[in-house]
């Protein structure tokens, strides 16, 4: 390893005395009827969460955690990346970078990072082990905020290979992720196929939508475009303000700790698949370990930013095609798209249709999406 130095999570307790202020000293708002979170997070359970993270939440017991990982800093083209560095218990393990996406952080992959790295652990077989490399986006969590315009999905990619490469020594790995962290792993499929031994996704991405013509789409994929026009008009309000305004909502959300909550909690719910109970699926804790990464940083203005970015400075281009295998599980909660319609962009090799689980697929169902990992890689570890 080249020019990386270790990093241990250490917030000053400065920080955590101001956030128990703020967050004693909320002024709530009104609310109407409002069960089924129709508006928005629901009053009562952000009150009830935001109790439990100013009297019952130990940050100190989830930093401890999280310090039990190797993390490490290194300066990849002229920004400081912040990544966990796992290496595999088994007699040849494959590199993998696993990417992240939004409102969530590195601490997605915290359950499952055992998994793919000491697969004896658990009961498989170390030769399915991985070398795991974990970072954390531009911008988010306790990696470097760009100073300047441009930090796009695809110049995310650049850094992610030279991380891969420069940084840890390795010539050819492979890439895994959802949400934005598909996106970063399509991408290092279409700009450095002779690396990237193959991509495992949760997500489509872009490259497909790109390539479509709707005169040729099947019943299935009409079925899946109307349906996903039906939860932009539902659930899509962030995206277009994020993409457009992000500067706005960020004085609110860097300000405040229950506003970031009430907007990262709510999309954890919409997202999931747990059918309107959030903590059927994640603790107070982990809901709000995600939370405290972004607010310890005061990284929620720089990561909102990355919408912006690529919504006017795109990564893709029409008529791309990832030559490298794609892996893809698709999970029902998360708006999974039919196999026809991501095969418009991605030469697909292994698709599987998860019985459960939704958009935090390494979050929500660890062990599920950790089998289909080592499968998807088993063959191409032998080839």
């Amino acid at each position: 390893m080249t020019n990386a130095q270790e990093f241990h999570i250490n917030v000053p307790q400065s920080v955590l005395d101001d956030l128990n202020e703020r967050l004693t000293n909320t002024r709530w708002p009104d609310q109407i009827d409002n069960d089924k979170w129709e508006l928005g997070t629901n009053l009562n359970y952000l009150q009830e969460i935001c109790s439990y993270w100013l009297n019952q939440y130990d940050w100190r017991k989830w930093e401890a955690l999280l310090n039990g990982f190797p993390h490490y800093k290194a300066v990849v083209d002229g920004q400081s990346i912040h990544f966990i560095y796992q290496r595999g218990k088994g007699p040849n393990p494959i590199p993998l970078v696993l990417t992240h996406g939004w409102p969530d952080s590195f601490f997605r992959m915290y359950k499952i990072i055992p998994m793919l790295t000491d697969p004896a652990r658990f009961g498989k077989d170390p030769v399915d082990s991985f070398d795991l490399v974990v970072p954390s986006f531009p911008g988010f969590g306790f990696s470097d905020k760009p100073t300047q315009p441009g930090m796009n999905l695809g110049r995310t990619a650049e850094r992610w290979h030279s991380l891969m490469t420069q940084i840890l020594d390795y010539p050819r790995y492979a890439a895994a992720g959802g949400d934005g962290g598909a996106a970063v792993s399509e991408l290092l499929g279409l700009k450095y196929p002779g690396a990237l031994i193959g991509i495992h996704l949760t997500d489509v991405a872009f490259q497909a939508g790109l390539n479509a013509d709707p005169k040729t789409f099947s019943k299935a994929e009409k079925k899946y475009m109307n349906h996903m026009e039906e939860v932009g008009m539902k659930e899509g309000a962030y995206a277009m303000l994020q993409g457009t305004k992000p500067q706005s909502l960020a004085y609110a959300l860097n300000d405040s700790p229950v506003g970031l909550a009430a907007w990262i909690v709510e999309k954890f719910r919409a997202w999931s698949d747990c059918d309107g109970d959030v903590e059927r699926v994640y603790t107070k804790d982990e809901l709000l370990t995600n939370i405290m990464i972004y607010w310890v940083t005061q990284t929620i203005g720089s990561s909102i930013r990355g919408y912006y970015e690529e919504t006017n400075h795109s990564s893709y281009k029409p008529g791309d095609w990832v030559t490298v295998p794609v892996g893809m599980a698709v999970f029902p909660k998360d708006n999974p798209p039919p196999r026809e319609f991501a095969e418009r962009g991605l030469n697909i090799q292994q698709w599987t249709e998860m019985p459960h689980g939704g958009h935090f697929a390494a979050l929500e169902e660890p062990e599920a999406l950790a089998d289909e990992l080592r499968a998807f890689f088993r063959p191409l570890r032998r080839s």
